[in-house]
C-alpha cells in the first residue's frame, strides 16, 4: 500500500477534463483523504492542451507533487507534454480512439482501455471521463460504489437514467481495467483515511465565503482570470442575505462603486487581477484621500499587459504596494492557504474599516485556483470591527448652521470619526482634494502636513494576528526560507528534505506585505546564516522589500521562477542543496 498517490487527466480543454478530475477528487475527499489539485489550462474557451494534477494523501498536502502515479490520456498530446513526470513505476492510462504510443524514453506501463467506445456503447462519448475514473479505481481497488453519491448530486436533475449509465460507464471502466491489470490489481492502493469530514475548495471560493461572512452585502466586479469564482460564487449567495452582485463595465467603475457603498455604511468590494488592479490605482488613490474603507482582492498572474492570464506567477507585489500616484496609507495582506483566505479576508474587512484605508488582499492564480483539503471553519473566531463609525446620531454634537463635523479631524492616532451619510449633525465635505478637518478644500502647508501626518500615523501600529507564519525549530539556522501567497506547502516540503540531509532549516511564510513586519522578520534574518527567498516573478520583489525593512542583503539569495508553473519540492530543494 502507498500513503500518496500522484494523478493526473489529460486532454483538450473543453472534453470535460476539469469534471473528470473534480468526480475522482471529491469522492475520495469523503473517503477523508487530503487532496491539493491544480489545474494547468489555455487562455481560450474550447481548445488547446489541459490538464489536472491531483495528489491524494493519508495527510496534509499543499503543494504540487514531484513525480507522477498515474496518467489518464484523452490524447497523444497529453502523453507527449506529461510523460516526463511519471517514475519508472508509473502507470498510462490512454483512450484507444487515438491510437496511444508511449514515449520511448519512459518506463512506464501504457494501459490502452477504450473509453470513448465504451461509452458511445452506453449512449453518449460524453461519459468517457468516467470510463476513465473506472479505469483508475482498478488500479487503486476502490470500489465502483464510493462514487454513487457523487454521481446522484452531480446528474441526479437530469433524471436516474442518467445517474445509471454513468454508474455502469464507472463499472465497465473498472471492469475493463482489472481485466487488463491481471495481478496487478491494487497496485497502487492507497492506505485507508480516516474519513473525517473536510472541505475541499478552492481558494477563491474560500475568500468569497470570508466576505460574505464578514458581512459584505455588495460586490462590485468585472470578470477577469483568475478572479471570476470569487464573483460567480456571490452572484449565488449575497442575494440570500439580502446583498447583490454588480457586473460593472470596467474596473474603474467597479472600485469607485466599492468606495461609494463603503462611504455609505455598506460594507463593499472587489476583486480582479494585475490588468484590473492597473485602471483601478486612481480610485485607490482616492479611499485613500477620502479615508474610505476599501478592499481589493488582487490575484495575481503572469503578466505584463495580457501576459500569462492563467498560469502562476507573483509580481504585482510592488506594485500592490506602491503603485498609486502620490503617499497614502495602505495595508497590502497575503494569505498562504485556503483556511488564511477565509479568515484573512474577514480581517481585511475589520482593517479598511479601523484604520480607514484601502486594504489589498493578495492571492495568486495556484492559491486562488488551486483546491486544497481544508479542514471544518471555525465560525466563532469570525468577529466584525467597524473602527471610529458612529452609527448613533445621539454620539454626535450638536452643530450651528455655520459649522460641519470635523470628518478628518487631526487625532493622536491618525484615525478619524466617520459617519453615515444623512446623519443629523454629521454633515461635511468629500472630496478627493486636500482638503481642512471637517473636508473643505485646502491647500494651506501647514494643513496638508498636518492631513499627510495624520493619514500616516494609522500605519504606526497595524493590529494584526501573525503577520509571519513561523515554522521555527532552530535558535540559529543553516537556512532560512522565507516566502508568500501559495509557495508555502512546497517550501514545507522543501524544509523537510533539507532537515533530513542534517540542514538546519527554519520557514517565515509573510503574510502581512505593508506594512512590512520588521520586529517580526528581523531576528529570524539574524539567526539564519543564509536566507532564500522564493518566489514567482523575475526581479525578487519580496527580496527586496525584506532588504529594505530588515537590511541584511548581503545573506539574502533569491530563488525565482516565472515561466507560468509553480514551484516543486525539487526545485527548492535542488536550489537550497547549492546555497548551503
Amino acid at each position: 500500500m502507498i500513503d500518496q498517490l500522484s494523478w493526473k487527466v489529460g486532454g483538450q480543454q473543453g472534453e470535460g477534463i476539469e469534471s473528470t478530475g473534480e468526480i475522482f477528487s471529491m469522492a475520495l475527499n469523503r473517503l477523508g483523504y487530503y487532496l491539493y489539485g491544480y489545474r494547468h489550462f489555455s487562455s481560450r474557451i474550447k481548445g488547446g492542451h489541459t490538464n489536472n494534477k491531483i495528489r491524494v494523501s493519508t495527510k496534509q498536502v499543499r503543494a504540487v507533487s514531484d513525480d507522477l502515479d498515474i496518467l489518464v490520456a484523452f490524447d497523444q498530446e497529453t502523453i507527449d507534454v506529461n510523460y516526463h513526470e511519471l517514475h519508472e513505476r508509473g502507470l498510462i492510462i490512454a483512450d484507444a480512439k487515438f491510437n496511444p504510443v508511449k514515449p520511448e524514453d519512459t518506463k512506464a506501463t501504457l494501459f490502452i482501455v477504450p473509453f470513448t467506445e465504451i461509452a458511445k456503447e452506453l449512449g453518449t462519448s460524453l461519459m468517457k471521463n468516467m470510463v476513465a475514473i473506472g479505469a483508475t479505481c482498478a488500479v487503486l481497488n476502490i470500489e465502483v460504489n464510493v462514487f454513487q453519491a457523487v454521481v446522484n448530486e452531480i446528474f441526479g436533475r437530469k433524471g436516474e437514467s442518467v445517474v445509471q449509465k454513468n454508474m455502469e460507464a464507472i463499472q465497465q471502466g473498472f471492469d475493463y481495467m482489472k481485466n487488463e491489470l491481471g495481478d496487478q490489481v491494487g497496485a497502487m492502493e492507497l492506505e485507508k483515511a480516516d474519513g473525517k469530514h473536510r472541505m475541499f475548495m478552492i481558494g477563491n471560493d474560500a475568500i468569497a465565503l470570508g466576505a460574505l461572512a464578514g458581512g459584505v452585502r455588495i460586490m462590485a466586479a468585472y470578470p477577469i482570470t483568475p478572479a471570476s469564482e470569487i464573483m460567480e460564487y456571490l452572484i449565488q449567495k449575497l442575494p440570500q442575505v439580502g446583498g447583490t452582485v454588480i457586473q460593472t463595465e470596467d474596473e474603474i467603475a467597479a472600485a469607485t462603486m466599492a468606495i461609494g457603498s463603503n462611504y455609505g455604511g455598506v460594507r463593499a468590494f472587489t476583486a480582479s487581477a494585475g490588468p484590473g488592479l492597473s485602471l483601478m490605482m486612481e480610485a485607490i488613490g482616492l479611499a485613500g484621500m477620502t479615508e474610505t474603507p476599501l478592499v481589493i482582492v488582487d490575484t495575481q498572474r503572469g503578466g505584463p499587459s495580457t501576459g500569462l492570464p492563467t498560469k502562476q506567477e507573483q509580481s504585482d507585489l510592488m506594485a500592490m504596494i506602491y503603485g498609486t500616484h502620490g503617499e497614502i496609507p495602505k495595508i497590502v495582506m497575503a494569505p498562504s492557504t485556503v483556511e488564511e483566505a477565509f479568515y484573512d479576508t474577514i480581517e481585511a474587512f475589520n482593517l479598511a474599516e479601523q484604520y480607514q484605508c484601502p486594504v489589498i488582499l493578495l492571492s495568486d492564480l495556484q492559491l486562488s485556483l488551486g483546491k486544497q483539503t481544508v479542514e471544518p471553519l471555525d465560525y466563532s473566531k469570525v468577529k466584525i470591527r467597524r473602527g471610529k463609525l458612529i452609527q448613533d446620531e445621539n454620539q454626535l454634537p450638536e452643530l450651528d448652521g455655520a459649522s460641519y463635523f470635523k470628518r478628518y479631524e487631526v487625532t493622536a492616532d491618525g484615525i478619524s470619526p466617520r459617519v453615515i451619510p444623512g446623519m443629523k449633525n454629521g454633515i461635511h465635505h468629500v472630496t478627493g482634494v486636500e482638503h481642512d478637518e471637517t473636508g473643505k478644500p485646502s491647500e494651506s502647508p501647514s494643513n496638508r502636513k498636518d492631513q499627510m501626518d495624520k493619514r500616516f500615523r494609522k500605519l504606526e501600529k497595524v493590529e494584526f494576528n501573525q503577520p509571519i507564519y513561523k515554522n521555527i525549530k532552530h535558535d540559529e539556522a543553516d537556512l532560512l526560507l522565507v516566502g508568500f501567497n501559495s509557495t508555502r506547502g512546497v517550501l514545507e516540503e522543501a524544509a523537510e528534505r533539507l532537515e533530513k540531509d542534517g540542514i538546519k532549516v527554519n520557514h517565515a511564510q509573510v503574510r502581512l506585505i505593508h506594512p512590512f513586519p520588521t520586529d517580526e522578520m528581523l531576528p529570524l534574518v539574524q539567526s539564519a546564516k543564509r536566507i532564500a527567498v522564493v518566489e514567482h516573478n523575475a526581479t525578487g520583489q519580496l527580496a527586496n522589500i525584506i532588504k529594505m525593512n530588515v537590511g541584511h542583503a548581503q545573506k539574502i539569495s533569491n530563488l525565482l521562477k516565472y515561466d507560468g508553473n509553480p514551484f516543486l519540492p525539487h526545485e527548492i530543494y535542488s536550489k537550497c542543496k547549492e546555497l548551503i
